[in-house]
């Protein structure tokens, strides 16, 4: 069982001109904090003009400045827009690479579509055709990361002539690629293609069961046809985080932020929006009397509370628990403080036999890995005479001459 953190950079209002340099500043403490006491994946999502939900529209910029500060925590993108009206696929291959690069090999690549009005009609993106976008364009991604040239591409989302995509990254053939999942229809497609799933749902460890057995079910079968160079077999939970040695002192510290991200979420999605106007919070005060009372929240509770939920997941078949614990008013000290109980009361447990139970599922998995590689038809390389030669620009030309 792996650990990791989920940052959307959560800033419910009301705002001041500080709010978003503090929980940026606050963000990285608290990954630097992690480093330190053995937590294993930091993720931070991209996401544009959520306000209040999500101020985590540059992840890219914010992963790397936690690379620089941090030793051996992973950096993940979870996720990065992919389809090509959020970030062309060049650009997204060039920005994997340079997170590797910078972090020392530490990158991990989720993929992801967006799901609200306000991003997928901001950039023009079919909703109905989102999925499919996605997944075209981070296969192609993964050919630009691995091939040199990269051979050039026509498809649905975007095209573009042969290039040599760089910088290439550290880990090889590229770092490992995952895909945000809601539900079981997406575990499913993750599983085919071979990606990690990051799913963003809260679920019981009955339902994790349920999923980790289907997408490990096809990760073994003949369905599973490698999107990118490699397989990344994993299955990552989200699940609330607020740990105290006094049950009800956790509730109290996190249970309002847990509820305010599940609130959110969903209101963005079926709710109408004015931008630059949110009542996101105000809304979610208004409802949280008898509409939406408040309720024991999974992860949220006393170290024993939390040793038994990452024990089931782990029954169950899940490979990380990722902490939610910068949602809605949450306070930065509380967190700190929970990171710390988990590091010193509940960590232990799990890192005991961690890299024996790594071992052996690496060896289970190796002939079905193997084999789904061998079915993935690999984009053909071009040899030296097929590369074009891209002539000079005469504008250029004209300019160096009356340059001179």
């Amino acid at each position: 069982m792996k650990f990791g953190m989920i940052y959307e950079l959560q800033l419910p209002k009301p705002w001041d001109e500080e709010g978003e340099y503090r929980v940026i500043q606050e963000a990285t403490e608290q990954v630097v904090l992690a480093d330190k006491v053995g937590i294993d994946h930091a993720w931070a999502v991209e996401h544009h003009f959520l306000e209040e939900y999500s101020h985590c529209s540059a992840s890219d910029v914010f992963l790397a400045s936690l690379a620089a500060k941090t030793e051996r925590i992973r950096i993940g993108l979870g996720i990065r827009q992919v389809i090509p009206g959020y970030n062309h696929p060049s650009r997204t291959a060039e920005t994997v690479a340079m997170l590797d690069l910078v972090s020392g090999g530490r990158a991990e690549f989720g993929i992801g579509e967006g799901a609200t009005r306000l991003e997928l009609r901001g950039y023009g993106i079919n909703a109905r055709r989102k999925q499919a976008l996605s997944l075209e364009a981070a296969e192609q991604i993964a050919n630009m990361m691995v091939m040199e040239p990269y051979p050039g591409f026509e498809g649905e989302g975007f095209s573009m002539p042969c290039r040599n995509v760089i910088p290439k990254p550290r880990q090889k053939p590229h770092p490992p690629m995952w895909m945000a999942c809601t539900n079981r229809t997406t575990i499913e497609v993750a599983a085919r293609n071979g990606l990690g799933a990051l799913a963003f749902s809260f679920v019981d460890p009955e339902e994790a069961r349920k999923w980790a057995d289907i997408y490990y079910s096809i990760i073994k079968s003949e369905e599973c046809v490698p999107l990118g160079h490699s397989v990344n077999p994993n299955i990552a939970l989200v699940a609330g985080f607020s740990i105290h040695p006094d049950a009800d002192e956790a509730q109290r510290r996190g249970v309002d932020g847990f509820q305010f991200f599940r609130y959110a979420v969903n209101a963005l999605v079926a709710n109408e929006t004015r931008p630059g106007r949110s009542r996101l919070w105000d809304e979610y005060e208004e409802l949280r009397g008898p509409d939406l009372p408040t309720v024991a929240a999974p992860g949220i509770g006393t170290p024993a509370n939390y040793r038994k939920l990452v024990g089931q997941f782990q029954d169950a078949g899940v490979d990380q628990v990722i902490f939610l614990q910068q949602g809605g008013k949450n306070r930065h000290e509380h967190i700190c403080e929970s990171l710390e109980l988990f590091a010193s009361e509940v960590l232990p447990e799990f890192a005991a036999d961690r890299d024996e139970r790594q071992a052996r599922k690496d060896e289970e998995l190796a002939p079905y890995v193997e084999a789904a590689l061998a079915r993935k038809q690999y984009m053909a390389p071009l040899t030296d005479d097929e590369i074009p030669v891209v002539p000079p620009s005469r504008e250029r030309e004209s300019f160096y001459v009356r340059d001179k």
